[in-house]
């Protein structure tokens, strides 16, 4: 099934150097705290995603760049280093690079366009930098090795494993190929680094599906006569590689040293108080009158149904880590929505969100978490207890306030013409190839929609366990700020797919389905072609069938597998009737 994809955009990298000075900037300009220690994390990302980019052109002997490469190399195990420094200080020190150089850094960069990865781990998966700091400081390696970062977040991973270890040397790679089956080439200007007593420390996010990206850079140095005893493997995690894993990349693998720490060990057991996450939340909401309790993996659902057989189905490899916090000013949600800039993005809009009147409210940003109110006594929307005229005027009123509140730029989504080999390839798997192409004839009317098109930040979430209902009958909408830049395809579209997928998720009728389209486009100022929602209804319904079928396939309690799998024929069974029914434009 086709499901997941990475998260690019097309950056000038004087713009994106830019962005750099500014957070770096922002982070002199606070005092000593948990405020300013996040700025300078936001910064160190900056700064990696930009070199992720120039040396991704370099690479691929885009030139022009000026070498930039190394120097902005150096200045980021530098920024690291000042990272590393406030994190072991309590947040008390760490010396911001001063702004001289980091326009030395950045001299000779071009207009030329990179191609930046969007961190996923700093986005989505809570990983944070300073673990590997402290993982390195573990390793017994020292100053002398040399640090081997795989792109992308390995970029910033790799450089806080050199602070941790007294500022070693800091390269980076980039592994090629299936990503199942991904190789590694070592540049000649590497491989004369490997000196033969050469420590070498290989930091990634991984391990994932299969492992490849750690396994081709162990093939790498094994090819160069370096053994698994020189190296030590620095993961965001303790498991093994996952099930797409060859047996050789088990055995790579399973064979190298490793050392991990994680969110849990850095902050939920942290030794130190003000690294604990209970002390970065006193400031916004008060003390804590009780224990967080995690509610991560689909434990949330204990809160609003206590009836198991009634839960809604979960993917908890893909759930963000939450929490709830209690306090004498109430009960919070803290749920992580990612590091520096890509973090505050999020929480400016749950602030304009919560404005509208959508969603819950807003207490702040702690170092990539979220804290908004956690409304008691709320309880999920049921579709056979609300008035559907007023269900779909609410829901029109919230589509067509962020289709005009929250725009995208082309670029930041899949093309139509990438949903429709999507939904192509999904029906296929699901359906057969004889259904598959009824999706053939689509094909034509795809240059009239992309015209018409006008990206937004789609919700992209608009299950009926995603709405509450009040007390007094109002809806609100949560898990509404990041769907649009998830760790999948999709990414931003046309308000359309929203429309889409409110009417399969909420199971509106023809009737239902027309009065939504109508409303929304009364609030946006633009009609909403039929065509084109049906035709997203198709493409919204293949991929939440591959996504459920995956995470089914990936989980392993019984029970939760069980609800995929409902939720997996539900959407077959939809898109096999949408595929039969709908009329070709």
């Amino acid at each position: 099934m086709l499901v997941y994809g990475d998260v690019r955009r097309q950056a000038d990298p004087r713009e994106e150097a830019a962005r750099f000075l500014e957070a770096v900037e922002a982070a002199r300009g606070l005092r000593p705290g948990l405020a300013r220690h996040a700025a300078l994390a936001g910064a160190l990302i900056a700064a990696g995603e930009l070199i992720q980019g120039v040396a991704d052109a370099e690479e691929a002997g885009r030139d022009g760049q000026g070498g930039a490469t190394d120097r902005l190399t150096g200045l980021l195990v530098r920024l690291a280093g000042a990272v590393w420094a406030s994190w072991r200080s309590g947040f008390a020190t760490g010396e911001v690079p001063d702004r001289a150089a980091v326009e030395r850094a950045c001299a000779g960069l071009t207009p030329e366009p990179l191609e930046i990865r969007l961190p996923e781990g700093f986005a989505f998966y809570a990983v944070y930098p300073e673990s590997y700091a402290e993982a390195a400081c573990a390793s017994g390696l020292d100053a002398g090795a040399i640090v081997i970062g795989i792109r992308s977040i390995g970029t910033t991973l790799g450089a806080m494993v050199a602070a941790g270890l007294g500022g070693a040397d800091l390269v980076t790679v980039r592994p090629s190929g299936h990503p199942f089956r991904r190789e590694l080439p070592l540049r000649p200007s590497l491989q004369d680094r490997l000196g033969p007593d050469r420590r070498i420390a290989v930091a990634d996010e991984g391990p994932g599906l299969s492992g490849s990206s750690f396994a081709s850079v162990l093939s790498a140095l094994r090819e160069r006569g370096i053994g698994s005893d020189r190296v030590v493997l620095f993961p965001s995690h303790d498991g093994e590689p996952g099930h797409a894993a060859a047996e050789e990349t088990r055995r790579l693998y399973g064979g190298t040293r490793r050392l991990v720490r994680t969110f849990d060990d850095l902050v939920l057991r942290a030794e130190r108080p003000e690294h604990r996450l209970e002390a970065w939340l006193a400031p916004l909401i008060g003390p804590l009158t009780a224990p967080l309790e995690e509610i991560s993996g689909g434990a949330w659902r204990t809160h609003r149904d206590g009836d198991r057989g009634a839960w809604p189905p979960a993917h908890p490899m893909q759930e963000r880590r939450k929490f709830l916090a209690r306090a004498a000013s109430g009960t919070w949600l803290v749920k992580f929505v990612g590091l520096g800039a890509e973090g505050e993005r999020k929480v400016a809009r749950a602030r304009a969100l919560h404005a509208a009147g959508f969603t819950p409210e807003v207490a702040g940003f702690r170092h990539g978490f979220l804290v908004e109110r956690w409304i008691e006594g709320a309880t999920p929307l049921d579709r056979s207890r609300i008035d559907p005229v007023r269900l779909v005027e609410r829901v029109g009123h919230y589509l067509g306030y962020r289709a005009t509140a929250f725009p995208a730029g082309r670029g930041r989504g899949a093309s139509l013409a990438a949903l429709w080999e999507m939904a192509r390839h999904n029906a296929a798997q699901a359906l057969g190839a004889e259904q598959a192409r009824r999706l053939d004839g689509w094909r034509a009317a795809l240059p009239r929609f992309d015209a018409g098109m006008r990206p937004v930040e789609t919700d992209s979430r608009l299950h009926a366990w995603e709405w509450l209902v009040l007390r007094d009958g109002t809806l609100l909408k949560t898990d509404a700020v990041d769907h649009h830049a998830g760790h999948d395809l999709v990414g931003c579209q046309d308000v359309a797919w929203d429309i889409a997928g409110a009417a399969v998720e909420l199971g509106l009728d023809d009737a239902a389905r027309r009065h939504l389209a109508a409303d929304v486009a009364r609030r946006t100022g633009r009609e909403v072609d039929p065509g084109f929602v049906a035709y997203l209804e198709i493409c919204y319904t293949a991929f939440q069938l591959g996504a459920m079928t995956m995470a089914g396939d990936a989980a392993s309690d019984p029970g939760e597998q069980a609800r995929l799998r409902d939720a997996a024929d539900r959407y077959r069974a939809h898109l096999a009737s949408r595929l039969s029914a709908a009329t070709l434009p």
